[in-house]
């Protein structure tokens, strides 16, 4: 089963708390935190892979485990595969923002495209695009090729659950989805794996 974990990174804005944090993380991470320009950027890394790392010992997951990590405005998420070594796994945050249809209009499929278009409301299509985007990028995730797969190279038919109804020839395999929703946080979330079992909901009792 695919489990997925949401947490918020506020208490690392603080320098303080955010240099106990970096202390822990493994050299590769330091790295990368290292290497942003912003302090939330750097509390965003540093949070992320310590949500991780809380998951895997509050579980007693292996470091073999299949994972994704993901972090949008002041939250961090990570999906696991919690029963073994084997799959993959995507997960994606976005907090909404304004309505990029110009995006839309350059990246997506011309009927994930359209299908945004349908909006009767331009809020409406605001959730609209922010759903396609968060599936795509799991997706992406999920193959481990990210933005090295062009996005109109899969088509999604949105429903419940999303599926995929055109996909790479190069990842043949069937993927599944599950989206996420908390009340009063302007995000979208989504799950994106080839484990046919996905937990129904995100959760969010695991603090930083």
């Amino acid at each position: 089963m695919v489990r997925a974990w949401l947490a918020s990174v506020k208490p690392l804005y603080y320098e303080e708390c955010y240099r106990e944090y970096y202390e822990k993380l493994p050299a590769f991470r330091k790295r990368k935190a290292d290497a942003l320009s912003s302090g939330k950027n750097r509390a965003q890394s540093a949070g992320a892979w310590s949500l991780w790392e809380k998951i895997r010992a509050e579980y007693g997951l292996p470091e073999s485990s299949v994972y994704n990590l993901s972090h949008s405005g002041d939250y961090v998420m990570c999906a696991v595969k919690t029963d073994g070594p084997y799959g993959r796994v995507g997960c994606d945050l976005q907090q909404m923002g304004e309505l990029r249809m110009k995006i839309a209009e350059r990246f997506f499929c011309r009927e994930e495209y359209l299908s945004v278009m349908d909006g009767e409301t331009e809020e409406e299509q605001r959730e609209l695009f922010y759903r396609y985007w968060v599936l795509k990028e799991s997706f992406l995730k999920a193959t481990r090729k990210g933005m090295a797969l062009p996005m109109n190279s899969f088509s999604i038919r949105l429903g419940n659950p999303p599926v995929i109804v055109k996909q790479p020839p190069e990842f043949p395999e069937k993927y599944h989805y599950r989206e996420f929703r908390i009340a009063g946080l302007p995000y979208k979330m989504a799950v994106c794996t080839t484990d046919k079992m996905i937990d129904s909901e995100v959760h969010t009792e695991l603090k930083l």
